[in-house]
């Protein structure tokens, strides 16, 4: 009997340390203990990890910035088309303006009578009303008749 208290004996104490050694091997402080060891080791590589999100959080901002800007200046320039088509117009009559006062150069200054500017015909359909603009035409047919006799006297006078 005494083989069999003692094997009892022998097994509280082997369950009484075994459960000794659970407990210090789980205790709070080991705990943290063992949690400051592997943020220590973590931490770095963590705030690497940070510090490169960050850049590349800002690298991609400024490239959004960027095609949100061309995206702009497309959509701008998709609008402008009637701009080009004005100023397309506008370059076709100045060509013709050149080409009829090249081609006028020939004549005298006398023989050619001036009219309204093409440009101006362009944006006014009608700038002066019928019987105002033929009133306007024939007096500059009289003025230049005018010039025309006082220049003959003129150059017969001396």
């Amino acid at each position: 009997m005494e083989d069999q208290e003692m094997q009892l004996k022998v097994r509280r104490v082997s369950d009484k340390f075994t459960e000794s050694m659970y407990v210090l091997a789980n205790e709070p402080s080991v705990a943290l203990y063992r949690l400051q060891e592997h943020v220590r080791r973590s931490l770095p590589e963590l705030v690497q990890h940070k510090t490169d999100m960050q850049s590349w959080e800002e690298q991609s901002q400024g490239a959004i910035y960027t095609v949100e800007y061309a995206c702009s200046a497309v959509k701008s320039m998709t609008n402008s088309s009637m701009y080009f088509k004005n100023i397309d117009g506008l370059l076709r009559q100045a060509i013709s303006i050149k080409e009829q006062v090249s081609s006028s150069q020939g004549r005298s200054l006398h023989d050619v009578t001036p009219s309204p500017s093409p440009l101006v015909s362009a944006h006014m359909p009608n700038p002066l009303p019928h019987d105002l603009s033929s009133e306007l035409s024939r007096k500059r047919t009289i003025d230049s008749g005018i010039q025309k006799e006082g220049g003959e006297k003129h150059s017969a006078g001396m």
